[in-house]
């Protein structure tokens, strides 16, 4: 593997605009936390197949834009899947009036801030999440 970050869809026709580029963002906010990214796979697909996983693996029988597997060994170290649902984030960006690649690059940084420890289950977590969110999102360059 050439890079430490890979980009791949299942059962959707979707590319990432500008991968390069968003990998280095990514990894840019991953050494901002003083971790390690040693591999990072974002599938993207679509509401079925991430309804599957989330019954699947989560026994949770609902429709979500993402769902995180933190795959690493130890402290430090950033070794995930994420799997991202483009009908929701379609969905998502459209209900919020936002532009999809905005919405698609929020969800892509709050899968990694799972991995770097953020929570989002409580209302004080949520706030924080966001915060950290807005905050990755305006150290895009692209």
């Amino acid at each position: 593997m050439d890079h430490p970050i890979e980009f791949i869809s299942e059962d959707v026709e979707f590319e990432l605009t500008n991968p390069n580029q968003v990998a280095e963002w990514i990894n840019d906010i991953i050494e901002q936390h003083d971790q390690e990214l040693v591999n990072l796979t974002y599938v993207f697909c679509s509401d079925d197949y991430l309804h599957e996983i989330n019954i699947s693996y989560l026994d949770h029988d609902t429709l979500t834009d993402i769902i995180t597997f933190d795959n690493a060994d130890e402290e430090g170290i950033i070794e995930g899947d994420i799997f991202i649902s483009i009908d929701r984030v379609k969905d998502n960006a459209s209900d919020l009036g936002t532009a999809f690649e905005d919405e698609l690059h929020r969800v892509l940084i709050h899968g990694v801030l799972h991995l770097l420890g953020y929570k989002d289950k409580t209302e004080e977590q949520e706030a924080l999440m966001r915060k950290q969110e807005d905050s990755s999102l305006s150290l895009r360059k692209f």
